[in-house]
């Protein structure tokens, strides 16, 4: 087997220079709480894929259920010739996320296709062009998605022209906002809206309810319930973008459970399907059946493959209680990164829900960004076997998202290791 060096060479003649990786080691096998690569080093994994893997690599309920589907049919296009796992993937989605209404739901592949069809149903049903996005958002890579995305650098930097009726307003920061409350926060926004855009012309209000890669930012309490509220005054469709969020990583099936909030649509990938491709739109009935046949799919959406692995996830939450697993590995690394802020003055604010937490990094006694003590705290990490990564708009923020099946022991190295690269 080639060793890390040795594929890095390769890499550097066949792979495009703008793709990136977090450490510079490749993989040879993963499974509970663990990565180890080509050369036999081990890495105890925060990152779970960025909120792939909440079931693990390797699942054996995910292998067996993909095992036993290439032996029947790898793919026939679900717009050609369906097939059950498809529709029996869509029933569990209309039955698990938030809302008691009839729903509908349609398969795509990634995250930001996912977004991208979100916004075509909502303006295809309410006949109006603007979408609403919050600062620090993260929607995806591709050119209606960047649009909607806030950070620049990397993921818009000279991509332009962008898609247009995008309109940003302020999202609810409690770090960076003078800790506005719910309420007071939403109202901003809302006046924003109405001023600036017109209620009338807005098809659809897009929230993550913990922002990703914007750096794990938790809105005020009351902030979204009170979106929700003005957006079925307004006859506004509420999307929540729950992607990183959903599938028992925050404690909850869906983040938007955390406050009662029922969206109108949800868009939903990553956790899905154990490390296989798939996402989806799921919302209400009217909504999700108001556009054409034909005018949603994609060859690939909802491949027999991914949805076979999906439903073997679901099982597998549902048996082992992922969520609970979520909030349990919550309190325990919340703990100790509390001990550690405690101890730091770099760090302005511990944050996050489950096993979705953050440390934000800044310049001591200030709330100056430090993007560069941050790298320096990740990359530390990394030399000492823990896979973590960064996010937020200045790049200060640690996050970490443990695979929800990782062991106490694993998870108790991994926050030793963390602590001694806070020196």
């Amino acid at each position: 087997m080639a060793t890390s060096e040795e594929l890095h060479k390769r890499r550097v003649e066949a792979v495009a220079r703008g793709v990136g990786s977090t450490i510079p080691a490749y993989v040879d096998r993963a499974g509970g709480g663990t990565i180890t690569d080509v050369d036999g080093r081990e890495w105890i994994d925060f990152a779970a894929g960025i909120a792939v893997t909440n079931v693990g690599n390797s699942a054996p309920r995910v292998v067996e259920a993909v095992r036993a589907q290439v032996e029947r049919f790898t793919h026939t296009c679900f717009m050609v010739a369906p097939y059950e796992s498809y529709v029996a993937v869509c029933e569990q989605l209309n039955a698990l996320t938030p809302g008691g209404f009839e729903k509908r739901s349609a398969l795509f592949n990634s995250g930001a296709e996912a977004v991208e069809n979100a916004v075509k149903i909502a303006r295809h049903a309410t006949g109006r062009p603007a979408v609403v996005v919050f600062d620090h958002a993260y929607h995806g890579r591709t050119n209606l998605t960047m649009a909607l995305t806030a950070k620049n650098m990397p993921y818009k930097h000279r991509f332009g022209p962008f898609a247009g009726e995008v309109y940003r307003v302020p999202m609810s920061y409690p770090l960076r906002d003078g800790g506005l409350d719910g309420a007071t926060a939403a109202a901003r926004s809302i006046e924003m809206i109405e001023k600036q855009v017109g209620a009338e012309n807005v098809a659809a209000l897009l929230i993550e309810p913990i922002q990703g890669e914007g750096g794990f930012v938790v809105p005020a309490q009351g902030f979204l319930p009170a979106l929700r509220e003005w957006a079925t005054a307004a006859g506004v469709v509420f999307v929540a973008d729950e992607i990183q969020t959903g599938f028992c990583r925050t404690g909850d099936w869906f983040a938007c459970e955390h406050e009662g909030v029922q969206p109108d649509l949800i868009t939903l990938a990553k956790g899905i399907a154990g490390g296989l491709p798939l996402a989806a739109v799921t919302g209400r009935a009217d909504l999700m059946d108001a556009v054409h046949v034909g005018g949603l799919g994609g060859t690939y959406g909802g491949n027999p493959i991914a949805c076979a692995a999906a439903l073997a996830s679901m099982e597998t939450m549902r048996e082992l209680d992922l969520a609970a697993a979520a909030r349990r590995i919550g309190a325990v690394m919340g703990e100790r990164l509390r001990v550690i802020a405690a101890g730091d003055p770099r760090v302005a604010e511990v944050r996050g829900r489950g096993a979705m937490l953050a440390m934000e990094i800044v310049v001591p006694g200030t709330l100056t960004p430090d993007p560069a003590a941050t790298a320096a705290i990740s990359a530390a990490c990394h030399a000492a076997g823990l896979l973590t990564l960064t996010c937020g708009t200045y790049g200060n923020v640690l996050r970490f998202l443990p695979p929800l099946v990782i062991s106490d022991d694993e998870l108790g190295r991994g926050l030793d290791i963390l602590a001694a690269a806070f020196g």
